[in-house]
Parts: C-alpha cells; structure tokens; sequence
C-alpha cells in the first residue's frame, strides 16, 4: 500500500468506492461519496495552516467525520475521550472539536499554532486505552495505513464486509477496526450497546453485519446473552484482542465458529504498533489456544537473550510524547521492545509465558503480579493483582477464599495479601483491567462485609460462599429467604435497591434513611393482603373477593425475575421444575394428611392436583383451585420455555416474547379459540392471562411498556369477574405490581407482612380446615387461621421436615424459581 503522502489524498481515497456504504448510524446510512464530501467541508473549515487538534471522538457519524477531516486537512489529531483534563493542560490543542448537549462545536483556540509538529507526525493516542494519562503514543500516516492494510490483508476483508463497533474509536483497537474497514471500501454499523443488550443485537441482523470485535471482557459477557446459540448467518469472523483470553476460552469460541460457521481471529498488539502485531490463524485456535499465532504481514518478532519479545515493522510508533515539547521529535526507535516474555514453539507460533514490566516488592520478594493472574486463571479464577501500601490486591471475580493459592504462588505471607470480591474486575474503556482502581479496592472491603454476613444468615450457608458477585438468585434464596432477605436488607441498607435480587452483593450499599418509613418490596405486601383477603372472605367477614387472582399475577411476575434468569435453557427449565416441587409437595402432604383423617374435603383428583379438570365438583372439592392452576400453569410455561427455539427468542426479545405470550392469553381470555369460560376444566387456561401479564410487568422497563401492560391488564380484568368491586381488587394489585416495584410503609407493619407472606401458602392450605368448625365466628375463625398457618411455616421452616426434602430437589436441580404463591424459590 501506497503511503499518504499528502493527507488531502484521503477524500479522494474515499471517493472511490462511489455508492459503497461507508458508515450506519441509527437511521441514517451514508455513503463513500457523501462521506469524502463531509470530510472535505470540515477539512476546509480547518483550513490549511496544521495545527493540533484534539477531538472528543466517539462512534457516531460526526465523530468520525470530524476525525477524518483533520487527518485530510493535514493536522495532528489528537484523539481522546471525555475524561482529557490532563492531556489538555499538557499538550494545549490548537484546536477541540467535542459534542456538547448532542451537537458537535469546533473550537479554535489559535488560528496558528505554537507546537513544533513533525511533519511526519498524523495520530496521537493514549498508550492506555484510557484518556487520563498525558502519556501519548506518535503516530505517523506510514504507521497509520501500513497497519490497517495489514490487518485488512489477513482478515481477508472485502467492499462487502460490515462491522458492528464494540469499542471507542480513541482507543487503537476500536480505531482500527475503522481504519482496516475504510481502507477497502467495506461498511461500519456505528453502535453505543453493548454486547449483552438486545439492541446490539437486533442493529447486528438488520444491518448483516458479517464480524464484531471484543476484549476478554466482552467475551465474558457474551455468556450471558445465549451467544452459543444464536442465530447469526451473516457473522463471518470474530476478532479478540486487548489480553489475553485464557486458553480454554480461545478453543470453546473456536470450536463454536466452527459449528457456527465462522472464524475466530485471536491477535495481539499495542497501541505503541498502531494495533496490531501478532494473530493467530483461526484454523490454528483450536490446536494452540495458548498461543498469540505469528507477525502480522510486513512485520517481525524476536526473542532476545532476557527472553523479551521484541517486534519490528512499518506500524511501529514514532516514539511517546509525555510533553508539549515531544511533538517535534522524529523517529525515536525502529523495534519495540513489548515487555512480554514470550518463546517460539517447534510450529513457528509465538507464546507469552510473563510479563517483564509486572513486578511488585512486597516483603523484600519481587513478586511476578502476571504469573499470579495466569495461574489463577488455569484454575478458572478470574483476578487481577496490584500492589498497594506493601500489600498485594487480589480482585476476584466471582470466586473467594484464594488468598491461600495466592501465597503458594507468591510465597508472601496470608497477612501481605488482602482479597478484593468483586462483581466484576473494574476496566478501563477499552476494556483492559483498571490497575489503578483495584489498588484502591481494599478500602471498600468494610462497606459489604456486612451484607455478605446477613446472606449467609439468612439462606444458611458460609460467609465465604458469599463472593461480591453472587446475587441472591445465585446463593439458593428460596421462598422464605426471598422474603426474610427482602425485609432484613432494607433494614441494613436503609432502602430496597431495585432489582436487588439480581445484583451482585458487592453492588448493594448503604444509603442515608430520610423517614421512618421503609421500603418493602410490592411483590411482599400484595402476597400478604391477598392472603387475608382470601381468608377473610372465605369466613364471611367481608366479601373482597380477587386475592387469589391477585396471587397469579404475583406469581408471574417473580416467575420471569427467577425463573427466567438462567444462564441456559437447562437451567431454566430445573428452576421450573424446582418451583412446581415446592409448590406441589407441602399440597400433596397436606391433603394426604386430610385424607387420612376421614375427612369429606378432598379425594383422589384433589390429590393428583387434578380436580378441576376431573372432577367430581362439590362445595370443598374445589377448594384448591388456585394451586392447581398455579401447578399447571407452570407446567405449561416449562414446556414452552424448553423448546429451544423459544428459548433464544425469549433471551433476544424479552418484552416483545412476553407481550406476544400476552397476546395468545388474551385471545383464550376473551374465548376467540371457542373454548368456553363456564366449563371447569378449562379454568387454566382461562386464569393464565393473570400469571403472563405479572410476567409483563416484570419485563416492562420503561414507562411506555408499563402503560401497555396496564392498558392491556384493566382490557381483560374489567368484565372478567361477577362484580365491578373485585374487578377493581384485581386490577388495582396488577396495577400497583406494574408500577411501583417497592412501598414505603411504616417500620411496625414490616414484621407482620413479612410473617403472613411468608407464610402464605400454608395459610392458604389450613385455612379451609379451620373455617368450617368455627363457622359464623369470623374474627376467631380468621385469626385461627392465619395463627394455624403460620405456625405449620414456623415448624416447616425449623424442622426441615417438607423443606428439607424440597432443599435435597433443589441442590438435585440448582436452580432459582418461583415458589409457592408468587414467591421466588430456588
């Protein structure tokens, strides 16, 4: 490739490729033609005197227009993110072209510029990835184009490639992707989601993008998002660089490309190379994981006698500029030096076993801080070390209790080591591990030591199970600790955070109380007024009849919050289950125990949970309607969820499924199927709209979606029942559920809200039983019943007996789910 000796050839390079699109924005797409047009207009705004020029770059259209324009206009650019104080103080820019309340502003501070700029001198980026630091890499155009050829040259890319952006163009990763991609007239789709929002990958079918890039992090990730099995027929190759990704990850994401379809290019650079240095071929990924493969095209690598790897080639920086004066220097090296320890396999293929610059002095032992993370990481531990005040950081993520293999592996003292739980390894921008940050991390142990105990507390098990990263889905909550949890962790804390349930413990922190009031979650009070509802109306003190359909929708709600947070469909599909056994085996004892007694209550079909559909019907016989549906309900949403197909959608389109779940038990609500609402044994499927639209309403996110749920609750709840009044009980419970996630109610009440929804189900069992005796004695018959109920919890809960069954299923399938009256279990 040619180099630019004239900036003002890059218009025209673009040009070329005529009505190729170039950059995809949202809704707008704009071409090769208009895209040398707009960087020609800002290129004459410029001018033609150089100046330095800093530019807040970001993956938008403008952004990179801007950034290209002062590259035409022959100016030094400075790139760099929000976070410049530093490198403006330092380097003074001539000019900074920055986007301000959504719009782009350029603001010349000086129409002539005062630095002494290297005529050879293009692109200045942070040696980091970050903008903080005045340390600055010197670019020059040669650097610049010779690696994006290379790169474009074995990644074999072409004018019908399209890239999806995952990294800021500042950092040279992120950069250059677009470099690579313009240089041969192929198209980039302009993107601030993340991997793990459905947006990215909704922008990445529509658009076809054939290829995304990521860092080990992102990686990390895309375990969350059913990656493995997704659907992606355009995807061609995926790229990785910005660390190392352990060896066993390299060879599951090469085996599932070749499943897929698709490569994987594992590469390894610095931003001192312009990018990239190394890559591995894919066909290579999945023999030699461990390996970063062989020197890109038009490069070299070489080992010296202290086993530093060292590269050579045309993409080798100028040299680094730490102050203003630095601008005007020429070229300062002709090899990098990359700090790596590294050796040449018998294939020709290069590994990094160190790293030459990583060591800390703790206890008169120079301590190797990469070999500790690497032999941490063949343990499948994911941490990162720093030194700070004569002690060793250790940050782990997801796993505890390593302070003793961190010893063997250091030789330091367990006293010189402090363990860092986090829920993830804090980063930088560009997606490398935050040094500086986890030196500071120690200083934060103190504020979740305390939530860490009250988990183990609560859901019986040791403190150092408890890692920064679990959430209470993933510690074995079950439906008494759901609630336990809910109401000792507000206490704690001082508030409810949203959504606690599914945030890592290291993320749960302490905020100011401003009232005595307290926040109980919605879910919590409606399960106990529903269950006094229930037992109030059965006794004939009043007549507020909807509870129970108020419980189904409950149920729904913490059905989608536990249920459908498994990592796979597997997983989710025990969490079901799990939930269907807590439900059904307290029921089963209960009747069983009834049975034996010689009562007239229930028979074989109330037994087999069946009674609705089989019959006989009968003044008692239908006493356990609502945990009949509930059980079937269950079943028939597990049966849904374990079609893999279904599966994927569901992860991809959570709200979308759950309306379109909605939609389906609005038909059968409003009998469009034929099936007719008075006839018993279709009381299931009738009652089921309740459960989807809790689900709903656990999905909806924003206020928009809110307001469809309500709409499309009080279109099928008004009408449904005998009387206006439980219509609006009913729907004033969904529309609270929908709403308001958390209530502030006075600190007295909390206790016993607590005790009656966690005892909800066993109320709801015993109460029939204590009823009928005491008939037309309301107010003893009812505080008999709730006394009962509450007592059998109590007993259940201390002595395991039903529980600890349940607990032995459960560890058989690890699971969250749903548990007993809307109540989550796992």
């Amino acid at each position: 490739m040619r180099s630019l000796t004239n900036p003002g050839e890059l218009a025209a390079r673009l040009a070329q490729f005529e009505g190729q699109s170039a950059l995809v924005c949202g809704d707008l797409e704009l071409t090769y033609r208009a895209l040398a047009d707009r960087v020609g207009e800002v290129a004459d705004q410029l001018g033609t005197e150089r100046r330095l020029v800093l530019i807040e770059a970001d993956n938008d259209i403008d952004g990179i227009v801007n950034y290209l324009g002062a590259l035409s206009a022959g100016n030094v650019v400075l790139l760099a993110g929000s976070n410049n104080r530093d490198v403006v103080a330092t380097y003074d820019p001539d000019v900074v072209i920055a986007s301000r309340s959504g719009k782009w502003a350029t603001t010349e501070i000086r129409r002539t510029t005062e630095h002494d700029l290297h005529p050879d001198l293009a692109l200045l980026l942070s040696t980091s990835g970050s903008t903080g630091s005045p340390k600055l890499v010197r670019l020059s155009y040669e650097n610049v184009l010779s690696n994006a050829a290379s790169i474009a040259g074995y990644l074999h890319l072409t004018s019908g490639d399209r890239a999806i952006t995952t990294l800021p163009p500042y950092y040279c990763y992120g950069l250059s992707v677009l470099h690579s991609h313009l240089l041969v007239g192929a198209s980039i789709v302009l993107n601030e989601h993340s991997v793990v929002d459905r947006e990215f990958w909704e922008e990445f079918r529509k658009r076809g993008c054939t290829s995304f890039a990521g860092v080990p992090h992102t990686f990390d990730l895309l375990d969350r998002t059913g990656f493995d099995e997704m659907d992606l027929p355009s995807l061609r190759y995926v790229t990785q660089a910005g660390g190392r990704l352990g060896p066993d990850r390299v060879r599951h994401f090469a085996e599932l490309g070749q499943r897929r379809g698709w490569d994987l290019y594992v590469m390894y650079g610095a931003t001192e190379a312009t990018a990239r240095m190394g890559y591995l071929p894919p066909d290579l990924a999945v023999d030699h994981p461990g390996s970063i493969g062989v020197a890109v095209p038009g490069g070299s690598f070489d080992i010296d006698d202290a086993g530093e790897l060292i590269y050579s080639g045309p993409n080798v920086m100028m040299g680094y500029a730490e102050r203003d004066s630095d601008l005007g220097l020429g070229r300062t090296l002709d090899r990098l030096r990359t700090g790596d320890l590294a050796r040449f396999t018998s294939d020709g293929l290069v590994e990094i076993i160190g790293r030459k610059s990583r060591f800390a002095k703790i206890f008169g032992l120079r301590i190797d801080l990469q070999r500790i993370e690497s032999e941490l990481a063949e343990d499948g531990i994911s941490a990162c070390c720093a030194e700070s005040d004569g002690t060793l950081v250790v940050a782990v993520e997801g796993d505890t209790g390593v302070i003793g293999r961190v010893a063997a592996i250091s030789g330091l003292p367990r006293s010189a080591i402090t363990e860092c739980a986090v829920d993830a390894i804090p980063r930088l921008p560009s997606g490398k591990p935050d040094y500086p940050t986890i030196r500071t991390l120690s200083a934060g142990l103190a504020d979740i030591s305390d939530v860490r105990a009250l988990f183990a507390d609560v859901l019986g098990i040791r403190r150092d199970e408890v890692s920064a990263s679990s959430a209470f889905v993933d510690l074995g909550g079950d439906s008494l600790s759901y609630v336990t949890m809910s109401v000792r962790l507000e206490r704690l804390l001082g508030h409810l955070p949203p959504n606690w349930h599914t945030t890592p413990v290291g993320g749960l922190r302490p905020a100011v109380r401003k009232s005595g009031l307290r926040s109980v979650e919605t879910s919590l009070v409606l399960r106990a007024v529903a269950i006094v509802l229930v037992v109030g109306s059965h006794a004939g003190l009043f007549a507020l009849w909807g509870g129970a359909h108020v419980l189904l929708g409950v149920a729904g709600f913490n059905f989608a919050r536990f249920v459908l947070t498994g990592k796979s469909r597997v997983e989710r599909v025990r969490h079901a289950l799990s939930t269907v056994v807590g439900i059904a085996v307290p029921t089963i004892l209960w009747i069983g125990v009834v049975m034996a007694a010689g009562t007239h209550y229930y028979g074989v079909t109330n037994l087999l949970l069946m009674q609705k559909i089989l019959g006989p019907d009968g003044p008692t016989q239908g006493h356990l309607w609502f945990i009949e549906i509930i059980v079937q309900i269950l079943l028939l949403a597990t049966a849904v969820i374990a079609i893999p197909q279904v599966d994927r959608l569901e992860r991809q389109f959570p709200m979308g499924f759950a309306l379109s779940v909605l939609a389906v038990a609005l038909l059968v609500r409003f009998d469009a199927f034929g099936f007719h609402s008075g006839d018993q044994r279709w009381s299931t499927l009738h009652a089921t709209f309740f459960f989807v639209i809790g689900w709903a309403a656990a999905k909806a996110v924003s206020n928009h979606m809110r307001l469809v749920v309500t709409v499309a609750a009080a279109m099928s709840t008004m009408g449904y029942f005998n009387t206006t009044q439980r219509d609006l009980i009913v729907l004033g419970g969904i529309v609270v559920l929908i709403w308001f996630p958390t209530v502030r109610v006075p600190a007295f009440v909390i206790p016993v809200l607590t005790v009656l929804a966690g005892a909800s189900l066993y109320i709801y069992l015993v109460h029939w039983q204590i009823l009928e005796p005491l008939a037309g004695h309301h107010l003893p018959a009812i505080a008999l019943s709730l006394v009962a109920g509450i007592a059998m919890w109590w007993l259940v809960s201390r002595t395991g007996s039903i529980s600890g069954r349940i607990s032995e299923l459960r560890r058989a399938w690890p699971a969250a789910s749903t548990g007993p009256l809307g109540t989550s279990r796992r």
